[in-house]
């Protein structure tokens, strides 16, 4: 027996490989395919299921693919509903691979449909459990994301404290929980950044496994301080319900490589989008004028997912060489399949043409501090970020809510803006930048290096908050 973690840092999510005796399952795979059938063909073994923990929000499937590739069955638990061929399994179903088994327990609670595996050895001994969404290590999924569905998240959250108690807590507490996602995903409040566990020990250390708590209890502690999910989760869920583009046409699209006289073509369009995704300190340096920041080495498709709207959103990328295939494979698994092709050369083809570059102000922290007086400092920081901690006098803009809070900047004013560590407040000056907003100057390093370096007095959560949302 084998089982694999498959873990996606920028998403924060995992997904499973699982082979014993000639035979393979894959839990929750993300869009592309070719990890999955690249592990099955160096074991040697077939690919025999699909299994889905639910109809995820955060990121696009790529089962549908999957199971034409291999010949995979997908099987989902109870209440799914898609335009897809697959088993809907019932709960306590029993699914063989070689010789081990994998039974089927459905936890309703994150959504309807949340079902958890559990995994027993050749022995027949109770192993680990793949949770999906609806068991993290130091929490548990989110009640508010069912779509289309007449139940309440206090409604949900009641059904998910039954499937804890009733389905996960009887279980042996030597058993390894291993979730789909981690820390930083926002399928949940609080996660940690461990990604599996032994069930006893969370019955320990995570809140919502506390013995002695009530439903009631439960119902508040996890629907209380929910931030509105990122707009594109919602999108995903139908997506993950319906038959997609394939990943390989996707992929082919949008690699191709475009000279300078079609790339400034597509540029002039009003519906093609501009996306530069090299690291930051590149592109602060000098970039394509309108161009979008979101650099490969963040949070690159949550943070597209987040702020742009429209799926159907034609973009046009600058790469650093070689990482076209991951820009377009990483747009693609949060629902942006349109990608229509990069400049081949990237920035080195623009300036070789003699066309115009642009830049962005970029100050450390020390010199902050010494133009500090009667400055506009945004934060652009989560709330709840701010909240806990802030430069006393930053304004809190999210970035999350930028294009909503775009009236709230004067383009006469200059504006210093910070994150947490550089990555977001460079994406906010750019789209500032590329909203007629062009005085940023962007403070490097972030909070973390202010707090570190400077004596600028700082506010905690005792502080009145000055957050600035829509």
């Amino acid at each position: 027996m084998k089982i694999e973690q498959i873990y996606t840092g920028c998403l924060s999510e995992a997904a499973y490989y699982i082979q014993s005796d000639g035979e393979a399952a894959i839990i929750d795979p993300l869009r592309e395919t070719e990890p999955y059938i690249s592990r099955a063909e160096k074991d040697g073994v077939k690919i025999k299921y699909v299994f889905l923990t639910h109809f995820h929000a955060d990121f696009v499937s790529g089962h549908v693919d999957l199971a034409k590739k291999t010949g995979a069955t997908i099987v989902f638990g109870p209440n799914a509903k898609a335009a897809f061929d697959f088993h809907s399994a019932k709960d306590l179903e029993q699914f063989s691979i070689g010789a081990i088994t994998i039974q089927l327990l459905h936890t309703p609670g994150h959504t309807m449909e949340s079902s958890t595996y559990l995994l027993f050895n050749k022995d027949g001994k109770e192993h680990c459990i793949f949770t999906g969404d609806t068991l993290f290590i130091g929490d548990v999924g989110r009640p508010d994301l069912a779509v289309k569905s007449n139940l309440t998240d206090k409604d949900l959250a009641s059904l998910l404290f039954d499937s804890l108690r009733n389905k996960i807590m009887s279980l042996p507490d030597s058993i390894t929980v291993y979730p789909a996602h981690g820390a930083g995903s926002a399928c949940g409040k609080n996660m940690s950044k461990e990604t599996f566990d032994s069930l006893g020990n969370q019955k320990l250390v995570n809140y919502a496994l506390r013995s002695d708590m009530s439903k009631e209890e439960f119902i508040e502690e996890v629907t209380t301080g929910i931030t509105a999910p990122p707009q594109y989760f919602p999108k995903n869920v139908l997506m993950n319900q319906s038959n997609n583009s394939s990943i390989d046409d996707i992929l082919n699209k949008g690699t191709l490589p475009l000279n300078i006289e079609d790339f400034q073509k597509l540029m002039d369009q009003n519906d093609v989008l501009l996306i530069d995704c090299r690291a930051k300190t590149e592109f602060v340096i000098e970039h394509i004028p309108g161009s979008l920041f979101f650099g490969l080495d963040g949070s690159f498709a949550p943070w597209i997912g987040t702020l742009i709207k429209d799926l159907n959103q034609k973009i046009i990328l600058i790469c650093p060489e070689g990482k076209e295939n991951e820009a377009v494979t990483r747009l693609a698994r949060t629902g942006y399949d349109h990608s229509i092709g990069y400049l081949k050369g990237g920035i080195k083809t623009w300036k070789s043409k003699g066309l115009k570059t642009s830049s962005i102000t970029s100050i450390d922290p020390q010199k902050l501090e010494s133009e500090f007086e009667n400055i506009s400092l945004i934060d652009v920081r989560k709330p709840n970020e701010y909240n806990t901690e802030s430069v006393k006098g930053a304004i809190n803009l999210p970035l999350d809510f930028i294009y909503n809070n775009i009236q709230n900047y004067n383009s006469d004013n200059k504006y210093y803006i910070h994150c947490q560590s550089g990555y977001r407040s460079v994406i906010a000056s750019s789209i500032l930048k590329a909203n007629g907003i062009n005085n940023v100057i962007d403070i490097a390093g972030g909070f973390k290096l202010i707090k570190e370096s400077t004596d600028l007095e700082l506010s905690d959560f005792n502080c009145p908050s000055k957050t600035i949302e829509p």
